[in-house]
C-alpha cells in the first residue's frame, strides 16, 4: 500500500510524521513527491526505518537510484541525492554509475592512505626490531643466541637501538665499536664487528629492511682493522705455552692457597685469599693431560665417563665445530688424568654432570666460567677501568712473574700437544688426540677408517707420566 502524509500527495513527510509511523505498516510505500518512494521496515526490535529511492530511465529501460534511509540520513539528504541524480541525468550521466565512481574513489583514497601509513611505519622501523627479526629467523647459535643478545644489549642497543635502519650510518657502527674499544675489550668488539657484518647482510636481502638500506649497507664500510688497539692480534692466534717449570709453579699455587686457607682460624678466613675451586683446578690439569678444550669438559656427563677401564666419550654435541666439520672423540685416559677424574667423581659424582651448575645440578657450570675465574686472577693483564663486581680482582694465579704473559685454560691444550711433540709423538697423532678432522681428499676420508685408538692411547700415556715426573 502506498500512504501519503495526512495532509495530501503533494506535501512532504515531515520528521513528526515519519516519527509516527506504526509498526504495521512494514512494506507499505510512502510518496513523498516529486518521484521519491520510500518502503517501511521494521528490524527486530521494533525500530522503523524507510528506505529512499526515485526511479528514472537509461537505455530504455526504469531504474531505481538509491537516495538513502531514514533516519540514519535525514529527508533534507535524501531529497538532496534525489535531486543530484536528476541533474547528472540530465548532464548524460548515469546516476548509480556516479554514485558507484565515487564509492571506488573513496575506497582508493581509504587504500591510499593505509599504504601511506605502512610505509611511514616501515620507514621508522627500528634497529632494535631488524635485530629481533634476525635473532628470530637468520642466526642460530649453540646457546640460543643468548651471548649474541647479551653483547647487543650491553653495546649496541644503547647506541642504536631506538634509531631508525634507514638513518643508521657507517658512523654510528663504527662509534660504538670504537666505545668498546676504548673499554679494552678488543675482543668483543671484533665479535660485535662479525655479527653486525653477518645482520647486516642477512637483513640487505631480505623485506622490509632491504628498502631501509637502499642507500648501502653500512657494515660494509667498516674496517675493524682501524677500530681495534693498534697492538691487538686480530687473527686471535694464542701461542703461549706453559713451560714445565711454570706447570710446577702453578702446582704450587693452588696447593698453597688450600693450605692457607684451612689453616686460617674460622674468623679470618675472609682475610686470606680463598683458593680457585676444587673443581676448576681439576680442570685444568685434566685439559692439559687430555689435550681437551674446556668447554667440551665443562659439557661432560658422569654417564659419558667409564672409570673402570679409564675412557672419556666426547658426544658430537660437545664439540666445538661447524656442522660437518667435527666428530665424537674418545679419550683414553692416563693414569694423571684418570686420577683428576677420580677426585672430580668424589666431589660431583651424586650429579648427572662432572662440572654441574652452582644453583643447579641438572645442568652444566657456564662453559666460560673458568676462564672468567682464572682471568679474575691474572688482572695486571687486563685493560680494566676498575674491579668487577663480585668478582676476584688479584694476581694469585700469575706465574713466572708475568714475564711469559697471561695464561687460559685453552693454553693447556696448546701446552700438552707442544709436551707430546717433545715426546716424539707423531704430528698426526697428536693432531688426532686434539680431535682434528684430519684434511684429505674426500676419497681417503670415506675409505680410511683407521681410528688410531692404540697410538692415541699410548700418547695420552707417555704424555701423564710426562706430567706426573713434572708435578711430582
Amino acid at each position: 500500500m502506498t500512504r501519503y502524509p495526512r495532509s495530501g500527495k503533494g506535501k512532504k513527510w515531515t520528521q513528526l510524521e515519519l516519527k509516527a509511523i506504526p509498526a504495521d505498516w512494514l512494506g507499505d510505500t510512502l510518496g513523498d513527491g516529486d518521484g521519491l518512494s520510500g518502503e517501511v521496515r521494521v528490524s527486530a526490535d521494533g525500530l522503523i526505518s524507510v528506505r529512499f529511492k526515485s526511479a528514472f530511465k537509461w537505455d530504455k529501460k526504469v531504474t531505481w537510484h538509491q537516495c538513502g534511509t531514514w533516519p540514519t540520513i535525514a529527508m533534507e539528504t535524501i531529497r538532496a541525492n534525489r535531486d543530484m541524480a536528476r541533474e547528472l541525468l540530465k548532464a548524460g550521466i548515469n546516476p548509480n554509475d556516479h554514485k558507484k565512481a565515487q564509492r571506488i574513489e573513496k575506497q582508493a583514497e581509504v587504500t591510499a592512505t593505509i599504504a601511506k601509513a605502512e610505509l611511514q611505519l616501515i620507514d621508522n622501523l627500528s634497529f632494535a626490531a631488524m635485530f629481533e627479526s634476525w635473532l628470530m629467523d637468520g642466526v642460530v647459535r649453540k646457546d640460543g643466541n643468548a651471548e649474541i643478545r647479551r653483547s647487543f644489549e650491553k653495546d649496541v642497543l644503547k647506541a642504536i637501538g631506538a634509531k631508525p635502519v634507514a638513518l643508521i650510518t657507517e658512523h654510528d657502527l663504527r662509534a660504538l665499536l670504537r666505545a668498546m674499544v676504548s673499554r679494552g675489550v678488543n675482543r668483543m668488539a671484533v665479535r660485535v664487528y662479525n655479527d653486525l657484518v653477518q645482520l647486516f647482510n642477512w637483513s640487505e636481502k631480505r623485506k622490509p629492511w632491504r628498502e631501509l638500506l637502499i642507500e648501502g649497507n653500512p657494515a660494509d664500510l667498516l674496517e675493524i682493522t682501524k677500530i681495534v688497539a693498534p697492538d691487538y692480534d686480530l687473527t686471535g692466534e694464542r701461542s703461549r705455552v706453559l713451560a714445565p717449570t711454570e706447570l710446577k709453579e702453578l702446582h704450587g699455587i693452588f696447593q698453597r692457597m688450600e693450605h692457607d686457607y684451612q689453616d686460617a682460624p674460622v674468623g679470618s678466613k675472609y682475610e686470606v685469599a680463598r683458593p680457585l675451586k676444587k673443581e676448576n683446578q681439576i680442570a685444568i690439569w685434566i685439559c692439559l693431560s687430555t689435550l681437551c678444550r674446556i668447554g667440551e669438559l665443562l659439557m661432560a656427563k658422569w654417564e659419558d665417563i667409564d672409570l673402570s677401564p679409564g675412557q672419556w666419550l666426547i658426544p658430537i654435541e660437545n664439540v666445538k665445530g661447524a656442522r660437518g666439520k667435527k666428530q665424537a672423540q674418545l679419550v683414553c685416559l692416563s693414569n694423571f688424568a684418570l686420577g683428576k677424574f677420580k677426585v672430580l667423581h668424589g666431589l660431583t659424582g651424586h650429579t648427572p654432570f662432572c662440572f654441574p651448575s652452582r644453583n643447579n645440578d641438572a645442568a652444566h657450570v657456564d662453559i666460560k666460567s673458568v676462564s672468567k675465574q682464572i682471568g679474575d686472577r691474572q688482572t695486571q693483564f687486563k685493560s680494566r677501568s676498575g674491579p668487577l663486581k663480585n668478582r676476584r680482582n688479584d694476581n694469585s694465579l700469575v706465574v713466572a712473574k708475568g714475564k711469559n704473559g697471561e695464561w687460559t685454560p685453552h693454553d693447556m691444550r696448546r701446552t700438552g700437544s707442544t709436551m707430546m711433540q717433545a715426546l716424539k709423538i707423531p704430528n698426526d697423532v697428536i693432531d688426532r688426540c686434539q680431535n682434528h678432522v684430519m684434511a684429505g681428499s674426500r676419497v681417503r676420508r670415506h675409505y680410511l677408517h683407521h681410528e688410531y685408538l692404540e697410538e692415541k692411547r699410548e700418547a695420552w700415556a707417555s704424555l701423564g707420566a710426562h706430567l706426573e715426573k713434572i708435578l711430582g
